[in-house]
């Protein structure tokens, strides 16, 4: 196979080491870029070369285009792979790259441009027969407008930015009075995120060459402040006559946008409906569960299609094996309305044994910087049934050891233990309507006094080790 010699991976974290992972495996030479905060990070380490890329700001390191641009000229690199967040889905980056002769590792800037307006997006798909939600074709700046709209429709409504996604902007809409406020700040959250304003997943993959197959479903409706929190796949409600008109329509969207490489299709469902939002134009965090029960590598796939490689596979060879979940534990506290705590890890200890996967940027003595997401690991469980890794998640979250800041571990033991989501009836208010917060408290307690009895065998460990060394040292003097 004719792959890259040399890439830039333009992110940080456990992302970026995931994809160095996929190049190490195929014998690609990586780069890596840094900011100020990022200097002493675990992906700066992994790569074979690494760049300072600006200060720890955002918009002055892992968004500045030009400067990524000179460093994968610098450095050879043949193609940038942007991962996820940051310059993923920015038709601006990618046109760039194309411009300069770099390999965008995802689909073309004309594509990503195309699906990235969520209104431009929804037409053509009502045009090719995926069934979309009623939505106002040229948007909404007035609350006037939007009260017509959503008077016709029915409350609640959605306010979204038409372009971005992550959730930015959006407003969930229950009344008419409240309409206004909902439409000012989303437009105000979208001027700042995206310059001038206005829960199935099915993955798929496209290459060059007209091949298209999908990769089965994915359930992300456990989210907090329109952030997912827990992943699985497959849908665990899910229909095979469901699943069938679903991937069909996931398999259009990628056909009618003229779609390569690796992209997730997002629906709403309701009440045995389905309903086309948008196309992410790029690796999702959540990929690791779709590798799981499908087999295939998702980010070799990137790197092949990038190459001008064909699919290997037609639809016939991609079969459903068992049952995943991915837990997404960010440096956060549950407790107080999930506010960030970054900080230095004292105590780090991953859990292992069958079926259990961690991509993780972090280790013990690490310290979190307050700069950026503050998601720090995604801890991920396989088993042949969904039941069975349940179990599995609980036994790894018990597993985890991470001291020296807060994390949401609890909160996703105490949702691995619920039993609502033990029986599949999840959905985007799980959080508030399960009142997980009143059984979390209990669950955190228990969380930190086992972290410390962990931590003291920890430090008991230490002594033994240190007392043993110096009697080792002892003895050989004695020798001499």
């Amino acid at each position: 196979m004719n792959y890259f010699e040399k890439i830039l991976i333009a992110n940080r974290g456990e992302i970026a080491i995931r994809v160095m992972r996929a190049c190490r495996e195929l014998d690609i030479e990586t780069v890596a870029i840094y900011s100020d905060a990022d200097k002493n990070a675990l992906h700066v380490k992994y790569a074979d070369e690494a760049f300072h890329v600006g200060e720890a700001h955002p918009s002055k390191s892992y968004l500045n285009m030009d400067r990524i641009i000179d460093i994968a000229h610098k450095s050879g690199s043949e193609g940038i792979h942007p991962g996820y967040g940051f310059l993923a889905e920015n038709h601006r980056f990618a046109g760039l790259c194309e411009k300069e002769g770099i390999i965008f590792i995802g689909p073309s800037s004309k594509t990503i441009e195309m699906m990235g307006s969520k209104l431009g997006s929804k037409h053509m798909m009502e045009s090719a027969g995926v069934p979309v939600l009623p939505y106002t074709p040229n948007g909404v700046t007035s609350a006037e407008k939007a009260m017509d709209i959503a008077e016709q429709i029915g409350y609640p409504v959605i306010v979204k930015a038409s372009g971005g996604g992550g959730g930015i902007g959006m407003q969930i809409v229950q009344d008419s009075g409240s309409l206004q406020d909902a439409i000012d700040k989303c437009m105000r959250t979208a001027k700042s995120a995206f310059g001038d304003p206005t829960v199935f997943l099915d993955q798929v993959l496209a290459d060059a060459h007209g091949n298209r197959i999908h990769l089965f479903d994915r359930e992300c409706s456990i989210q907090r402040r329109h952030q997912k929190l827990v992943e699985e796949a497959p849908c665990p409600i899910m229909t095979a006559e469901l699943r069938e008109q679903m991937a069909a329509s996931a398999l259009t969207v990628a056909e009618v946008s003229g779609y390569t490489n690796a992209g997730t299709v997002e629906f709403l469902y309701s009440d045995g409906k389905y309903f086309f939002m948008e196309m992410n134009t790029r690796l999702q965090v959540e990929h690791t569960i779709t590798e799981m029960i499908t087999g295939v590598d998702i980010v070799h796939k990137q790197l092949a299609i990038a190459s001008g490689e064909e699919l290997p596979y037609v639809q016939e060879d991609i079969s459903i094996r068992g049952h995943a979940i991915e837990c997404r534990i960010n440096a956060e506290n549950p407790l107080n309305n999930f506010a960030a705590d970054p900080g230095k890890i004292l105590r780090y200890r991953s859990p292992g044994g069958p079926g259990i996967r961690i991509d993780s940027g972090i280790h013990m003595g690490y310290s979190i910087p307050p700069n950026y997401d503050s998601m720090i690991a995604k801890l991920c469980a396989w088993h042949a049934t969904r039941f069975g890794v349940i179990k599995r998640m609980r036994r790894a979250i018990s597993e985890y050891v991470i001291l020296g800041v807060k994390t949401t571990l609890p909160l996703h033991y105490a949702i691995m233990n619920n039993a609502e989501y033990i029986a599949g009836n999840t959905h985007t208010h799980f959080l508030l309507e399960e009142h997980i917060a009143k059984t979390l408290e209990r669950y955190q307690r228990d969380e930190e006094a086992r972290m410390q009895t962990l931590a003291g065998s920890f430090d008991q460990t230490k002594k033994v080790a240190a007392i043993t060394s110096a009697v080792n040292v002892y003895l050989q003097r004695k020798k001499q």
